[in-house]
């Protein structure tokens, strides 16, 4: 059962991240229009040949968000689907599309999540249900909600606080060394070194930069924590038969896996054992490739913990031995374990919502070959994870090239 790869992403478009945004202020449904026609141009496909989408939060449409966007690009389509797993999106949004193109329902499906910043509201009101979220952090602060009254009173708040709670929980079980946590930022800024796209292209740090820069939630510092920025991100999914007359390599969706079990660590088992364990399992499975057939892993890398834990949970190393295997693996592009070859939303940044479509893109530029002096040689099998919430949602990809 499962995923027979026949469906390919064929066609990818990002917007350069910026920590500064400099140009005009866009809605939701502007971004989602421009990024579907960058994708679909990148495709070589028309707006005309889209019979599916894959949508996710709408400033502009708290509800009916399918058929907002719909209406807006001006599709009638088969498959209206929308999800809800914060940096999970991105890998949610691509192994759905990849399921309804092998169910037959449609055969090119667009997935965008804007991440530039909107217009202003006239009167400069603000929505009160977001102005009440942000201000905990939390992301359910409503009457009713078990973390507005269990969680935000006690001040555990925000995504800080539950990150450097799990990584207090590690160093507890099996020992916490800072170097090899800094080692992970250092790689990745490496790699963004080598991406003129990323926010921190040219400036490289080295593992004392990281441990001198300000703690923020012990035991994690502020270069160990993900940089916000502007920007964007849409892909294009396409049957096979759609896929040979795109324009370039096809990158198709041949595993999968999603879990989830709690929305914060309050409620979970063992914060040690991830999601993504069993997301991982799934994807490899269902692809029928070892973990050592990888070539790239792409790992949603909100923070340092995320990245170690995302590689002991894959199946990479065993728990416990995450920051033996930091210490004894180069995670660049020129490294034996390439991870997050663009710079990961530590060095590459963050776009809100859309920072986990920089790991699906990123996959796809390595394995049709065209990320430059970041390449890394013989790119066919990569692999991508998800994480939505404080290690809640997780999602996990085996994309091949065809």
């Amino acid at each position: 059962m499962g995923l027979k790869g026949e469906a390919a992403i064929v066609g990818i478009a990002e917007y350069r991240p910026e920590r500064k945004y400099s140009g005009r202020p866009m809605f939701d449904l502007e971004q989602w229009a421009d990024l579907s026609a960058l994708a679909l141009a990148d495709a070589g496909l028309s707006s005309r040949d889209v019979n599916g989408i894959v949508v996710s939060r709408l400033r502009e449409s708290p509800h009916f968000v399918p058929a907002t966007v719909a209406e807006y690009c001006g599709w009638s389509v088969n498959l209206a689907e929308h999800v809800d797993l914060g940096g999970a999106n991105s890998v949610g949004a691509v192994w759905r599309a990849a399921a309804a193109i092998e169910l037959g329902m449609c055969d090119v499906v667009v997935a965008a999540i804007a991440g530039r910043p909107p217009p202003p509201q006239p009167d400069g009101a603000v929505d009160p249900l977001i102005a009440r979220q942000y201000a905990f952090g939390a992301s359910s602060a409503e009457w009713g909600s078990p973390q507005a009254e269990f969680e935000l009173p006690y001040g555990h708040i925000a995504q800080n606080s539950g990150y450097a709670m799990i990584a207090q929980r590690y160093g507890a079980l099996y020992g916490y060394d800072e170097r090899a946590m800094a080692k992970i930022v250092v790689d990745q800024r490496t790699n963004a070194c080598a991406n003129p796209e990323a926010v921190f292209h040219g400036k490289p740090v080295t593992i004392d930069d990281v441990l001198n820069s300000k703690m923020v939630a012990d035991p994690l510092r502020l270069l160990e924590i993900v940089m916000p920025v502007s920007g964007g991100a849409a892909v294009v999914v396409a049957s096979r038969e759609v896929a040979r007359r795109t324009r370039h390599r096809p990158v198709f969706v041949t595993g999968c896996g999603e879990h989830l079990a709690h929305k914060t660590p309050t409620y979970t088992a063992d914060m040690l054992h991830t999601p993504i364990g069993p997301a991982a399992e799934s994807a490899f499975a269902m692809a029928g490739v070892a973990r050592s057939d990888v070539d790239v892993a792409q790992l949603y890398d909100c923070y340092t913990i995320t990245v170690l834990l995302t590689i002991e949970d894959s199946g990479f190393c065993a728990k416990g031995e995450g920051m033996a295997f930091v210490r004894d693996h180069e995670l660049t592009y020129r490294g034996d374990f390439p991870v997050n070859t663009h710079g990961g939303q530590l060095g590459f940044g963050q776009a809100g919502g859309a920072g986990g479509m920089s790991q699906v893109v990123e996959a796809v530029h390595q394995v049709r070959g065209e990320a430059g002096d970041r390449q890394v040689g013989g790119c066919d099998t990569a692999y991508v994870s998800g994480t939505g919430g404080v290690m809640s949602e997780q999602g996990a990809l085996i994309v091949q090239g065809g």
